[in-house]
């Protein structure tokens, strides 16, 4: 079994630094194809060579452009094409109407944006009269910073991940050894899931995004190190109670193999709801993360086994656990206690908690929900109705503030049109539509035969003149393509809504008429999100319900313990609400973080109460119920809060990449992570289970002793 899995390392190790390869974060390419953007795209080739993407390149000098200016900007355009950045015709020099900017639309190819973007802003640096400003910016800008953004995933963010959990593990065990071999457990399933995702997303099977990369890295690194510290809990006890450790790794498979698949079952239940959802990048986590699961299962199933069985005793060097049966039961419950209850007897702060659960276990469950739906009232303030484009990188951004200085000088939406397909013979009522909707700028139809590869059109629209006088709008398909300005910034909420204006009016001239464009597709993206959340909600929490029943053998049980996992996530959202806001000054969230952080704390927190519930289950059946809800406390106690610090800290560690999504995912995910593992599992489940009593198991309660 090692050997089978050093192979696999071997194979797949190389590929973490191919699935970047593999991997898109063009927005237009994960929405559906009904989708009025979309169709627009695929329409948009019959009128273009390329599909370059538009740089701006913006010139400003306060109080007033010079002639030298004017100059250099003619020969910047030069220089632009004979190094062969445009792919195209670059525009000429347009300058702004207030004489203090010059704005140039460079057409960059879609290979390596980056290393274009960096090379038009070494032109820019390299001769520009002094005083004068230069940004790069529009979409080749802001798809240069996302992918910059997204540059550390490879290396950075698995390095902190795994850097903060050996940290926590050496704590956890206290021995140099077994943090490492629980560790080779995690890299080696996260090398099996690469390897295989990888060959699917070479195949076209799934179509996966820098986000979808490195929520794969840390989910595969948290989970297979929680079913490892689980696995490593059962095999310890077992070791006390059995001389060899071929017995005790019998054993110690046969206590945590149910829960570590019941849980890893729940979360890929879950995760594969995301099949449901109509954005390509929303669904490929479904799938991708439930490779990543099972490879993790399987890891902690086989590998950890064997290298822990391979190791015996010394993987828990210095304090290695010796075989004493006659002390191996470490929780003795005294059958009545001064209120007739169970209690437990002994040392150690989970003996303490379970202790303070069964003094008043109806107060403990009934304020800590009163406090829980008190912060998740909060969540009403979370706005998710989507950001910026250029708010999605944070940090220092040329490309947001070159945004700023364009709208403060040209149009909001100059290089980044809303882009019409009018059938030929509407072009003239569809101008006027488009002319009297508010929010826009200007109006022109794409005319390859022009020099400037547009007609002006509308009201002041200035007709070409000399040879180029007649010149027509190019027709394709029987569709003419109109450019459509808008003033505001084409990422901005305010473009949204001339968006959805222009929609209307126009679909009232020919309901053959589409919008797209940038503007457009953020758009589409958002409502689409939006739509997602609402089906798949709903429905993941339906699945996990029915999930918990066949595992729990109860109907009360699993509804219960589902409810108490819903206030977790509205608490987490609450809190996240108020730190986005008030601590980290954040402009909004993506409708997909709430839907994400949704997935993630619902299933990963039905996780530690599988683990709670399972074995209070077992020990239920023998001691029963409320003696077996103090004993099931007191012996996963340690291991379930070990677990949670370990995944809060993994998801904590996609706060590395500076992509906003990423950075509010993480924080919403740790933190519900450690209100499950602290305070719902340990406070609030079981205090409720031990007041209901025997009637947890219901509608099979009388099988079990109160």
């Amino acid at each position: 079994m090692i050997v089978a899995w050093l192979a696999v390392a071997g194979v797949g190790g190389p590929y973490f630094g191919k699935i970047s390869e593999v991997s898109s974060n063009d927005q237009s390419s994960f929405l559906p194809e009904s989708t009025e953007s979309t169709r627009v795209t695929n329409l948009q080739g019959e009128f273009r060579d390329s599909d370059a993407i538009p740089a701006i390149v913006l010139l400003v000098r306060d109080g007033g452009l010079e002639a030298g200016d004017r100059a250099w900007a003619e020969e910047l355009t030069a220089s632009v094409q004979d190094a062969g950045l445009s792919e195209g015709e670059t525009s000429p020099p347009i300058p702004s109407e207030d004489g203090q900017a010059i704005e140039i639309v460079v057409p960059l190819g879609d290979g390596e944006v980056v290393d274009d973007v960096e090379a038009l802003t070494a032109l820019l640096e390299e001769g520009a009269p002094d005083g004068l400003q230069s940004y790069v910016t529009g979409p080749a800008g802001f798809t240069a910073d996302l992918v910059a953004g997204f540059a550390g995933i490879d290396g950075l963010l698995l390095g902190v991940a795994l850097a903060v959990v050996f940290v926590i593990l050496l704590v956890v065990y206290r021995s140099p050894v077994l943090p490492v071999l629980v560790l080779l457990t995690s890299v080696f399933a996260l090398s099996a899931a690469i390897l295989l995702v990888y060959w699917l997303a070479a195949n076209d099977v799934v179509r996966i995004s820098g986000q979808v990369q490195g929520i794969l890295f840390i989910l595969v690194v948290g989970a297979a190190t929680d079913y490892s510290l689980l696995y490593t809990a059962r095999y310890r006890d077992a070791l006390l109670h059995h001389r060899r450790r071929g017995d005790a790794t019998r054993a110690a498979l046969k206590g945590s193999a149910e829960p570590i698949i019941a849980s890893g079952a729940t979360v890929i239940a879950g995760l594969l709801c995301l099949l449901l959802s109509d954005l390509a990048s929303n669904k490929a986590l479904g799938p991708v993360a439930s490779v990543g699961i099972v490879m993790s299962i399987l890891a902690a199933l086989t590998f950890l086994p064997a290298v822990l069985w391979a190791t015996g005793r010394g993987a828990f060097w210095p304090f290695r656990p010796r075989y004493d049966p006659a002390g191996a039961d470490r929780v003795r419950v005294v059958d009545h206690g001064a209120d007739g209850r169970p209690s437990v007897e002994g040392r150690g702060v989970w003996a303490s908690v379970a202790r303070f659960v069964a003094r008043a276990p109806r107060a403990i469950w009934i304020v800590t929900t009163v406090v829980l739906l008190a912060l998740a009232g909060f969540s009403t303030q979370f706005q998710a109705s989507g950001v910026e484009q250029s708010e999605l990188v944070l940090g220092e951004s040329q490309a947001r503030d070159g945004q700023d200085a364009l709208a403060e000088h040209f149009p909001g939406g100059s290089g980044s049109p809303a882009i019409v397909m009018v059938p030929a013979g509407q072009v003239g009522p569809a101008v006027d539509a488009v002319e009297a909707t508010g929010g826009v700028a200007g109006v022109a139809a794409v005319a390859l035969d022009s020099p400037s590869g547009t007609l002006p059109l509308g009201e002041n629209a200035v007709p070409p003149v000399g040879p180029f006088a007649g010149v027509e709008p190019t027709e394709a398909q029987g569709l003419v393509q109109l450019q459509v300005t808008l003033d505001d910034a084409a990422d901005s909420p305010a473009a949204e809504q001339t968006v959805r204006e222009l929609r209307g009016s126009l679909s009232a001239v020919d309901q053959g008429i589409l919008v797209g464009g940038a503007t457009a597709t953020t758009l589409d993206t958002n409502e689409t999100s939006i739509a997602d959340r609402t089906l798949i909600i709903p429905v993941i929490l339906a699945v996990i319900t029915l999930i918990l029943m066949l595992l729990l053998r109860s109907v009360l049980a699993p509804v219960l313990l589902v409810l108490t996992t819903v206030i977790s996530f509205f608490t987490a959202l609450g809190v996240s609400a108020l730190v986005f806001e008030h601590v980290l000054d954040l402009p909004g969230a993506d409708p997909s973080v709430p839907l994400f952080g949704f997935v993630f704390l619902v299933a990963l927190g039905i996780d530690y109460n599988i683990f709670l519930m399972s074995r209070v289950r077992e020990e239920s059946l023998v001691h029963g119920t409320r003696a077996g809800i103090l004993r099931g406390l007191t012996l996963t106690g340690g291991v379930i809060t070990s677990a949670g610090i370990v995944l809060a800290a993994t998801f904590a560690a996609l706060a590395v990449i500076p992509i906003m999504f990423l950075v509010q995912l993480a924080f919403i995910v740790a933190f519900g992570v450690l209100l499950d593992a602290l305070i719902v599992r340990s406070l609030l489940v079981p205090a409720l289970t031990y007041d209901v009593g025997r009637a947890i198991w219901w509608p099979f309660h009388r099988r079990i002793e109160p």
